[in-house]
């Protein structure tokens, strides 16, 4: 019995104590337990408000403009909407000032809600530009440090594609003309494979450079063939194909898959298929590019039908330069791709394609490169004489790729750019507060 009476006081006791103790504690207020994050408040108000560019040409209206009382009240409208009701704010426009002045920015105008702001006021700021301003970039023409620069887009209407599932070739060479020919002096569509064996033979098209220049084959894994070749041993004019590469110092650019596993010409084949059902198309296979490879390294033609590609289980991530070069140029394909024709690294040693001039796509994954623009040079010299630009790649084709692993092995410069507007750029800032409440 004493002991159940002792537990009972017990307890009094402590209930006592924790119900004094909470009625004399201070607790903290709501907004010292969470406080609001003013800045990050105003600086997304002020993002939200300029993603129609509504802030822009606001900012750009002074005080004596026969629209200012409209524009800041539906400014101030905006506001509102944008923020809690709590919340008092000043927005403070000015103008920024040139480089030969004294001072960097000068007032412009300003609107409020509340005549002051209190001591625990937050602001963040957001330069906007003039809609009257015009943005300029000048890219280098490849070709204007005295070599090269003809651009070749294989669009041959006589000569089908495969593994271009989605696309028509000429929808593709459209698109790589239109991404690609600012960057190059002379861009030529070739349009049949007769013209293509004009080029082969080293006779220009429209008086442009044929040395030096890039050649891309927008037929997947198909190239197309001038009739004058269809002998029937198609191995050997892919080592041609290669041969003259090295002669002319081309960079020849297959966009997709296994290159020069097909050769095309709907005039020369109109009987036969790919075994897919493509017609104007006879298979190659693996000596394609085999024989390419002898040719652009100067070797003896010898019939080599051995596949030396694989097909990698796991996605396959552009290099740390493309990456960069992405941000550069402003072009954004997807950071990984499904590699099924990667080519092993044996290559550059048997070919004469030394890993310090090859720019690589793809990480490597392994011995196995999904995709690299790969430079020729010849044993005992240094000069570069023909590359390859393979993009291992399943189908279907992101030119875009095509374009990144371009511009990265050529790295043309980009002009600084211009404003064609004085006093085009102006400084927001938007300083709130908190009013009532605790």
């Amino acid at each position: 019995m004493m002991r159940t009476i002792e537990v009972m006081l017990v307890i009094i006791i402590i209930l006592g104590a924790f119900m004094i103790a909470s009625f004399f504690a201070v607790l903290p207020s709501p907004r010292e337990v969470s406080p609001l994050n003013l800045r990050r408040l105003a600086l997304t108000t002020l993002q939200l408000l300029d993603s129609n560019y509504s802030l822009s040409a606001a900012a750009f209206v002074d005080e004596d403009d026969s629209s200012f009382a409209e524009v800041t009240s539906q400014l101030q409208i905006a506001l509102s909407a944008c923020l809690p009701p709590n919340i008092i704010y000043n927005l403070t426009v000015y103008q920024v000032l040139g480089e030969n002045s004294s001072e960097l920015y000068s007032y412009k105008w300003s609107i409020s809600n509340a005549e002051s702001l209190g001591v625990g006021s937050d602001a963040a700021s957001l330069l906007v530009a003039s809609s009257n301003v015009t943005f300029r970039v000048t890219p280098e023409k490849i070709g204007e440090r005295g070599f090269g620069g003809t651009l070749y887009i294989l669009n041959c209407s006589d000569a089908n594609g495969w593994w271009v599932t989605g696309y028509t070739t000429h929808s593709l060479a459209q698109d790589l003309y239109n991404l690609l020919s600012p960057y190059f002096k002379t861009t030529v569509m070739v349009q049949n494979t007769t013209d293509l064996g004009k080029i082969l033979n080293g006779t220009s098209l429209q008086g442009e450079t044929v040395q030096n220049a890039v050649i891309i084959n927008t037929c997947g894994e198909a190239v197309p063939i001038p009739s004058a070749y269809s002998d029937g041993n198609y191995a050997r004019y892919c080592h041609f194909l290669g041969n003259t590469t090295r002669l002319y110092n081309w960079t020849w650019v297959s966009i997709v898959g296994y290159p020069l596993y097909y050769v095309s010409n709907i005039n020369a084949f109109p009987n036969n298929n790919n075994t897919y059902g493509i017609y104007g198309m006879i298979q190659v296979g693996p000596a394609g590019l085999n024989a390419f490879l002898r040719g652009l390294d100067n070797q003896a033609y010898s019939y080599n039908g051995n596949s030396i590609t694989n097909s990698l289980s796991e996605p396959v991530y552009l290099s740390s330069e493309a990456r960069y070069y992405c941000n550069y140029y402003g072009i954004y394909p997807s950071p990984y791709q499904t590699s099924t024709r990667a080519l092993p690294d044996s290559i550059l040693t048997t070919y004469h394609l030394p890993e310090s001039r090859v720019t690589y796509i793809f990480n490597k994954v392994g011995s196995w490169i999904p995709g690299a623009v790969y430079r020729h040079v010849a044993s005992g010299d240094n000069k570069i004489t023909g590359s390859l630009f393979a993009l291992g790649l399943t189908r279907t084709p992101d030119i875009r790729l095509t374009v990144l692993g371009l511009l990265c092995a050529f790295k043309p410069r980009l002009y600084r750019s211009e404003y064609t507007a004085t006093n085009a750029t102006r400084l927001v800032v938007l300083q709130l507060g908190q009013a009532g409440g605790i």
